[in-house]
């Protein structure tokens, strides 16, 4: 069996079997580098290597989440969610009786969306958003897969489609690599050929808020971090200006420099040196926020690792190869074929910017071989790589909804985003995926 699909698997069993997704990750590359023909001398130095790749992205959250934590001890999350409930609620009535669910639902899925396209700030908002929604989201019953699905979408779709914020990145990205694999685009054209596959997440969507997780579902209100006694404080008018600052600065040094460190420091100064937050309190802030980010962290660490050895195998060229041996003249099953390889690598990978880079090399003169339209390819590598974004333990897109729905410990990473997300997503998108690659 191939090394990629060895250590995908060994990756996945362990991490339905609720093993940390961490050592999962560890024992999937370990695994997949010896089966791939490398000793354990070089698995290991090659998995090191590649692990320090992902310190860039570790700090990134860590320090993402001291600001988020920061944010909240100024009681601006807690002025965000009385606005909720007073524009909705009317006189005399209970919270729980006026809160629509539909509000809620659809106020995460526009800042979701807004995050990749209009204000590219990816998970940012999350830590800042969800953790103070999380009482209110218990007393109206709201089933957190549900907004694990929502996030999900809003951080995957948006992207996708659109070549604006991240959308722009991942579309040079696809362009520029099917270039580099003989197969000049229009970037122009990359919207209409993922028209299909995001349609196949819109139906996925919907499945999900009006019949998978409609019903109630019951969660304790447990204490979220020590921010939150200070996080039931008024907000001054003056502490409000200067949060809105920090973050507006954050925003700026983020779309400028595309640095989430520099972007958080930036916006932890500015708290610091208003009085806003104090110094004294600054530790604390740190190590909360870091409870709640680190995870993602760590996993974006291993899956770098992970992604290292893999490609030292050779073995993603080689699962490629047997395919197209597999496949014959058939365009129907080399369509479904590619899109089943893209989605074992990018499960392992998690991270479709990476995986695009990997495939489009392998996926380009095949689509040539067999008669594929440029728009048919373009659809083929777009869905390919974005099928490890909607469902892999290993992406931020699933890793930064559980760092926000777990902050009371009360959702599960696998059972209650991937899975979820995976069988709402990644389905229609392979099916929707073929459809565009047949159609096209």
């Amino acid at each position: 069996m191939n090394a990629v699909i060895i250590a995908v698997l060994v990756m996945l069993i362990l991490s339905l079997l609720r093993v940390n997704v961490v050592i999962a990750l560890i024992a999937g590359a370990a695994v997949g580098g010896l089966a791939g023909g490398l000793s354990v001398e070089e698995t290991v130095a090659v998995f090191s290597e590649g692990v320090g790749g992902g310190a860039n992205i570790a700090l990134s959250y860590a320090l993402l989440g001291g600001f988020a934590v920061a944010i909240s001890y100024t009681g601006l999350p807690k002025l965000m969610v009385d606005k909720i409930i007073k524009m909705v609620s009317r006189k005399g009535e209970a919270r729980e009786q006026v809160l629509p669910r539909v509000l809620i639902i659809l106020a995460i899925l526009f800042i979701s969306c807004l995050s990749q396209n209009v204000v590219p700030v990816h998970i940012a908002f999350i830590p800042l958003l969800i953790p103070p929604l999380l009482l209110v989201m218990n007393e109206l019953g709201i089933d957190r897969r549900l907004i694990a699905t929502v996030i999900t979408f809003g951080l995957t779709a948006p992207y996708i489609l659109l070549p604006y914020g991240f959308g722009q990145i991942f579309h040079d990205t696809i362009a520029t690599n099917m270039e580099l694999s003989g197969l000049a685009i229009n970037m122009s054209d990359i919207p209409f050929a993922m028209l299909i596959p995001t349609s196949g997440m819109v139906l996925g969507l919907l499945i999900a808020i009006f019949f998978s997780y409609r019903k109630p579902r019951e969660y304790r209100n447990r204490k979220i971090s020590a921010a939150d006694e200070m996080s039931n404080k008024v907000i001054s008018t003056k502490d409000l200006i200067v949060t809105i600052i920090a973050i507006i600065a954050a925003l700026v040094i983020q779309s400028i420099f595309q640095s989430m460190v520099f972007s958080a420091v930036v916006g932890l100064v500015i708290l610091f040196i208003s009085g806003t937050v104090k110094l004294s309190d600054q530790d604390q802030l740190m190590i909360d926020g870091m409870k709640m980010m680190a995870f993602i962290g760590f996993v974006m660490i291993s899956a770098n690792g992970f992604a290292e050895v893999i490609g030292e195998t050779g073995a993603v060229d080689s699962l490629v190869n047997s395919t197209s041996d597999v496949i014959g003249d058939n365009k129907a099953l080399a369509a479904l074929l590619m899109l089943v390889v893209g989605l074992v690598v990018t499960m392992g990978i998690g991270s479709s910017f990476a995986t695009v880079p990997i495939i489009a090399v392998l996926f380009v003169p095949l689509s040539l071989e067999l008669g594929f339209s440029p728009l048919a390819t373009i659809a083929l590598i777009g869905t390919a790589g974005a099928l490890g974004d909607a469902g892999s333990p290993a992406s931020d897109s699933t890793l930064g909804p559980t760092a926000g729905l777990n902050a009371d410990g009360q959702h599960n990473h696998i059972w209650d985003t991937c899975v979820p997300t995976f069988i709402h997503y990644n389905i229609p998108l392979i099916i929707f995926g073929w459809i565009a690659a047949m159609v096209l």
